[in-house]
């Protein structure tokens, strides 16, 4: 099989998002198992309830990113509109999609370049950081934050998904020493994330010591990434072997709760799988500082600007009457709340 372009895998990667289904089936976030302690006497009034945040400098209405999707096409590059509007009237983050394509494409930039419909929030370029053994190192770091004018640059790991590409980048051996040399020399902060499998208790310890700024554990329970990849794939033997993964991962509860045991206070978001402001709400109880969300932002865009802002408004609201009814009068106080398991 002849490997594609990027900007052409890409572009089956948002079809089948949007098409397809493509989440795990046995396996979970992990957050149905886990209650916030409802308090009949909240003694806060739901109107004085306080959702704004302070992540890496920004401040944000509430704790969520709009995390990393799509870029490289032109129906991606009017979904990133659509988000980065939308982001920008809704006051949180916005994480792009992978800007390898920028570097291999040119043509392709305009489709990450956001900044000019959102400039005032926090933004976050892409790379997978893989490809910083494949030649894409500082410099080619830099002129991607420089050119989409992003706050922070995001690495993801997706070992996994490079595993069953055809396409795939499987060279990860010394990638931590790298990571590290573009966390020193880097001007703006490094957030280290998964795609959807989780981050261990001992990957994220290798991390900190890194100096990434913060991680994102992206964890398993929302889309799976070896079922993208099962929907791209031609010969039956990679589709089987792709399949047989469908339910790996660390559930994303479960990877918050083991990046806390390393590092109390390493900035940490908590993404994969989230889907209302009650999501959100366990996920800092549990020990997150930040959240991000995808797929279910990613359709309400590809439906409408009306439907993503309201998605959003809907998402907010769940988050202020959950932060009202455990008594948390704002974000910190939330972080405290008490948690119940299953």
């Amino acid at each position: 099989m002849t490997p594609k372009s990027t900007s052409v895998r890409k572009d089956e990667h948002l079809r089948i998002n949007l098409e397809e289904d493509v989440s795990f089936v046995d396996r979970s976030t992990g957050l149905e198992r886990y209650h916030l302690v409802h308090q009949a006497l909240p003694e806060v009034n739901l109107e004085d309830v306080d959702t704004t945040t302070v992540f890496l400098g920004h401040h944000l209405s509430m704790p969520l990113l709009i995390s990393s999707m799509t870029g490289g096409t032109e129906e991606a590059g009017r979904l990133n509109r659509t988000l980065a509007e939308v982001a920008q009237e809704a006051g949180i983050g916005m994480g792009l999609g992978s800007t390898r394509a920028m570097i291999e494409h040119p043509e392709t930039a305009k489709t990450f370049k956001v900044r000019s419909f959102a400039p005032d929030i926090l933004l976050l370029a892409n790379l997978g950081a893989v490809q910083l053994q494949y030649g894409y190192g500082l410099e080619t770091c830099r002129r991607l934050v420089a050119e989409t004018e992003a706050d922070g640059l995001y690495l993801h790991l997706n070992p996994l998904q490079e595993a069953l590409q055809p396409e795939g980048n499987t060279h990860f051996a010394g990638l931590l020493r790298k990571i590290e040399m573009l966390c020193r020399s880097l001007e703006v902060p490094v957030i280290v994330k998964e795609v959807g499998w989780g981050l261990s208790a001992r990957v994220a310890r290798q991390l900190i010591d890194a100096g990434v700024a913060a991680l994102d554990v992206a964890g398993a329970g929302g889309t799976s990434w070896s079922q993208v990849e099962f929907h791209r794939l031609l010969s039956a033997d990679d589709r089987e072997i792709a399949a047989s993964f469908r339910n790996w991962g660390i559930p994303t509860a479960l990877s918050i709760q083991m990046v806390r045991q390393v590092d109390r206070s390493i900035p940490l978001v908590a993404s994969g799988g989230l889907r209302t402001g009650l999501d959100i709400a366990k996920c800092l109880a549990l020990g997150a500082d930040m959240t991000g969300m995808a797929g279910v932002l990613l359709r309400a865009a590809a439906e409408s600007k009306v439907a993503l802002s309201r998605r959003l408004q809907i998402i907010r609201r769940q988050l202020r009457i959950v932060m009202f009814v455990t008594g948390s009068r704002d974000i910190p106080a939330l972080q405290q709340a008490q948690v119940i398991e299953d």
